[in-house]
């Protein structure tokens, strides 16, 4: 499906003021949310889910971690080249971490191993995680707060991942460097 890819001058009224803000902040109107313009609610909902997980316990590094975990584990090409760039070119991950979450390999860090294995179980189960699965994630130092933001993280990503399968975003010159192919479905 083509989605269009709004910009300010065309976006629907209510979506203008929110492109203008991401504008400002990412010093571009990145695809992904140029799409969600077409339905102003969607945009609005992504932008306000991103903000709060920025307010959530993990750390900047451990939230992209997961977010990239969730891209990854869905498939989303446009996602997972996004936040690859921001753990390695904003967060300064090491590139070996950054390419094992991509890969699906074991971390060198074994609390954020963890982390990146609860939310692929938690995306690959739908949900359906075992207690070993939690038990597992709460032994390596996480909380039962980390748990429910898991879950959160998930849903933030299942909005993007979603959309990217059904337009088949082009990815922005700016994650290029980290583009991902994944088998066609």
């Amino acid at each position: 499906m083509d989605i269009t890819i709004y910009n300010i001058e065309n976006a629907p009224e209510d979506a203008k003021p929110l492109l203008s803000a991401a504008e400002d902040n990412y010093g571009f109107i990145p695809n992904l949310l140029g799409e969600f313009a077409e339905a102003p609610s969607v945009l609005e909902g992504y932008l306000k889910l991103n903000e709060i997980i920025g307010k959530s316990s993990f750390t900047q590094q451990e939230q992209q971690a997961a977010i990239l975990a969730v891209s990854i584990e869905n498939e989303c090409h446009y996602c997972s080249a996004v936040h690859s760039t921001i753990l390695k070119n904003q967060l300064n991950m090491d590139e070996k971490i950054v390419n094992a979450i991509r890969d699906q390999k074991t971390l060198p860090d074994n609390k954020l191993n963890a982390l990146v294995e609860y939310t692929q179980k938690a995306v690959e189960k739908r949900g359906h995680v075992t207690d070993v699965d939690i038990q597992k994630f709460l032994d390596a130092g996480y909380t039962e707060e980390n748990v429910l933001e898991v879950t959160l993280i998930i849903t933030l990503k299942t909005i993007s991942n979603y959309t990217n399968h059904i337009a088949d975003t082009p990815l922005d010159e700016a994650f290029q460097a980290e583009n991902i192919e994944f088998a066609p479905a």
